[in-house]
């Protein structure tokens, strides 16, 4: 497993996978719709590190517009042993937990995870910027304005908010990060183990989602390294008026720009082809990358 101290910002771009232990993903690849969730979990895990995944990422609550919340307990029944399973593994890959739930969070740390993706930038549990500092885990800290009167659902195309309203689209995300970075720095997170993520998809239309990603470099510009989550999202359906399941160009144009644009990580569904496009982005735009096996 790659300790977080050999991550070379800069140098190419990471890959994150996602193992999503639900029943409701938005993306259909919820895995709790299978016989056996950590064994299905297991076998995507493989899969993904062979085609290039450096984290994997467990989460075991839908974040899709208008899901509904998972309760603590279960959710933690749900990770838990996916956790424990990938740990015992000993695969070439960081285990991430998907949560912004204190006591899941530690207990995934307790499991085996490494990393904590916390997608309301500490902003959810009060006890979350304390067991980061506590832990010393690197920290994902994404910005999310999702509110679900703001949401439009269409069975087709899943998802997408409509109500979201910026003044300044970038120096409000920047800004409301910002809030996030210092709650985190109050309680005694170092800014080295600090990932910004822009949020794409959450309490965003879809023009406010393409203009980000175009000015991604705007956010990184704030110094911190920059996960980017585009795969599958229902801006890239409403725009190419295609379902989840069709969107792996869409997906992988934004990755290229997003990558252009700075982007540090990416967060896929689709490993082995947006490896690829990373990879191929990578030896264009980023110098000594085109013999990245990453």
């Amino acid at each position: 497993m790659k300790a977080w101290e050999e991550f070379r910002w800069g140098q190419q771009t990471y890959v994150m996978g996602i193992l999503n232990i639900t029943a409701d993903s938005f993306s259909g690849d919820g895995l709790l719709k299978t016989r056996d969730p950590v064994r299905s979990a297991l076998e995507r895990a493989r899969r993904f590190v062979k085609a290039g995944a450096h984290i994997l990422d467990v989460g075991g609550e839908s974040t899709r517009p208008g899901a509904s919340q998972v309760a603590e307990q279960e959710e933690l029944e749900r990770v838990i042993p996916v956790i424990e399973a990938l740990a015992a593994a000993r695969l070439d890959a960081v285990i991430s937990v998907d949560t912004y739930k204190a006591r899941v969070a530690e207990a995934a740390l307790q499991a085996g995870a490494a990393w904590i993706n916390d997608v309301w930038g500490l902003r959810a549990d009060p006890g979350m910027a304390e067991l980061a500092a506590r832990s010393q885990a690197p920290l994902v800290l994404m910005h999310n304005r999702s509110q679900p009167a703001d949401a439009e659902l269409q069975e087709r195309l899943g998802g997408r908010y409509v109500g979201s309203v910026y003044t300044d689209l970038i120096g409000e995300v920047k800004a409301e990060l910002m809030q996030s970075v210092e709650l985190a720095r109050r309680a005694g997170v170092r800014d080295e183990k600090i990932v910004l993520d822009p949020g794409i998809g959450f309490g965003k239309t879809v023009e406010q989602n393409l203009e980000l990603l175009n000015r991604l470099d705007e956010i990184r510009a704030l110094g911190f390294p920059i996960l980017l989550g585009p795969s599958r999202k229902s801006f890239i359906g409403y725009t190419l008026n295609l379902p989840y399941n069709q969107r792996v160009e869409g997906t992988a144009a934004a990755v290229a720009v997003g990558i252009a644009r700075g982007a540090d990580m990416i967060r896929v569904h689709d490993v082995r082809a947006m490896a690829r496009v990373a990879r191929m982005t990578d030896a264009i735009t980023r110098r000594g990358a085109a013999g990245s096996t990453g």
